[in-house]
């Protein structure tokens, strides 16, 4: 059989059954699937293939979180809180609140060129924990872990490092409780521009963020040492 004759077969294949397919491969193969010819493109720019994902993935449903945008940001959301995140039961009970923190605060992230919007997006993620009927500490916990889990995906590139930089000489102790960023979260900061992005200072900013840190933490990893 031929590849023309295989391409006829497939055409013949309905929307419905190619969806029950494709939802069905692993979705890290998506973006592939997607590039084989132009009417798959438009299955995965639809919004059946994402409602029927979001079906097959979660067929419980995922409680009692009013939802609201597209099926494709709903699952991406979903998937996010799963796989992304760390695991936790409180996660687990609001997995699209969770993971629609996370994509709006990464997404800022990648776009931002001051710290100062980001505190905002902060104290509005807890501000909506809280109105979930999460406790402030609660609420607190879960932007942490938001938090970590974007810093660990940020691509390493020049304004990842400009913003992390800018993070660090900012600081935030003039925010009150709950809304300041975690220990944890300061910590992750200080690691990945003293270990990821090291080789990317000048003496002075290097120096300069080495005394913060030292300011800061009690304990410093040797990993973080050396200019």
């Amino acid at each position: 059989m031929n590849s023309d004759r295989v391409d006829d077969e497939f055409q013949k294949i309905p929307d419905h059954l190619l969806i029950e397919i494709f939802i069905r491969v692993p979705n890290s193969n998506w973006a592939k699937i997607s590039c084989v010819n132009k009417h798959w493109a438009n299955i995965f720019q639809g919004e059946t293939l994402w409602q029927a994902a979001i079906i097959k993935t979660w067929p419980r449903g995922t409680g009692s979180i009013p939802r609201g945008g597209s099926c494709r940001r709903i699952y991406t959301a979903l998937y996010a809180s799963k796989h992304v995140i760390t695991k936790d039961h409180e996660i687990a009970e609001n997995p699209e609140v969770v993971g629609n923190a996370y994509l709006l605060l990464k997404e800022q992230i990648e776009i931002s060129t001051d710290p100062f919007p980001l505190e905002i997006i902060h104290g509005t993620i807890i501000d909506d924990f809280i109105a979930c009927g999460k406790s402030r500490d609660k609420a607190h916990e879960i932007t942490s872990q938001i938090w970590l889990a974007v810093i660990d995906n940020m691509v390493e590139n020049e304004h990842t490092f400009e913003l992390l930089k800018r993070l660090v000489q900012e600081g935030d102790v003039f925010l009150p409780y709950p809304y300041s960023r975690s220990y944890k979260v300061q910590w992750r900061v200080f690691e990945k521009l003293l270990t990821d992005f090291r080789d990317c200072f000048n003496k002075v900013d290097y120096f300069d963020v080495l005394g913060r840190a030292k300011y800061k933490f009690q304990h410093r990893p040797p990993s973080w040492l050396g200019y």
